[in-house]
């Protein structure tokens, strides 16, 4: 069921390249107007993942992010627990302050030893990304501790409130600032839709829950999923196959 992964991911048009990093550092870290708007609509997605854990009197809870980018989810989880991440763009985080609550960082997660377990796996706005996205997800399961639960987060990417959500705001600025098409970027970055990251999620876990910031799944502009109980033979078969 997983023909079209790997993905590969479009080509930039070079006008786009060119100033690719230094916008998108600026897009994460809400330096221009729409992007502003844009973190504070996205708070929703980092306070639904961090649910579990602020205010929580539960601490020592390990937590492996995948995507941290500029580190700012850890704004929101304001607990003690060991907090490693996954993210392969360094220079989003390297002159971060909240640098110093990181334990361990990977540019990719094979590189987590597999002998580690955490009782949180945590994405946010990162999935939609990922090219080898069953690769990631069937490992993500396997390094869950037992009652270990996968919190995600992502934009309704191939839906169209999302589409209109991005073209009025962020699309529009990018237009005016450089003259560019904003959506030759999103087809580059967003690789993959929301219906497609809820079937991986479905293969590799018994159990999901799904919230949305929105009326419904294909009207929404967020999803918010929580997922327990991996079916770990499942992993260890894709991966397996994927290793051979």
């Amino acid at each position: 069921m997983f023909d079209q992964f790997p993905k590969v991911r479009p080509p930039l048009p070079e006008a786009i390249e060119t100033i690719y990093s230094a916008h998108y550092k600026s897009n994460r870290e809400g330096q221009t107007t729409a992007s502003s708007l844009a973190q504070r609509m996205e708070s929703w997605l980092h306070k639904q993942v961090a649910k579990d854990v602020v205010n929580s009197l539960e601490y020592g809870k390990a937590t492996l992010e995948l995507g941290a980018g500029t580190l700012n989810q850890l704004q929101y989880e304001q607990t003690s627990h060991p907090y490693d991440i996954v993210e392969p763009f360094t220079d989003l985080y390297k002159d971060s302050s909240l640098l110093k609550r990181v334990r361990n960082v990977y540019l990719d997660i094979s590189e987590v030893p597999s002998n580690y377990r955490y009782d949180r796996i945590t994405s946010v706005a990162t999935l939609e990304h990922v090219c080898n996205l069953p690769e990631v997800i069937a490992q993500g399961g396997i390094l869950l501790a037992e009652n270990g639960v996968f919190r995600a987060s992502i934009p309704s990417e191939g839906t169209l409130l999302w589409t209109l959500g991005w073209k009025m705001t962020t699309g529009l600025e990018f237009k005016l600032k450089h003259g560019l098409d904003y959506g030759l970027l999103m087809k580059h970055e967003h690789v993959n839709t929301a219906r497609e990251i809820k079937e991986v999620l479905e293969y590799f876990f018994d159990e999901i829950k799904c919230k949305v910031f929105g009326l419904t799944e294909s009207i929404s502009l967020y999803h918010y999923y929580e997922c327990r109980r991996p079916v770990v033979a499942k992993c260890s078969e894709f991966l397996n196959k994927k290793n051979a």
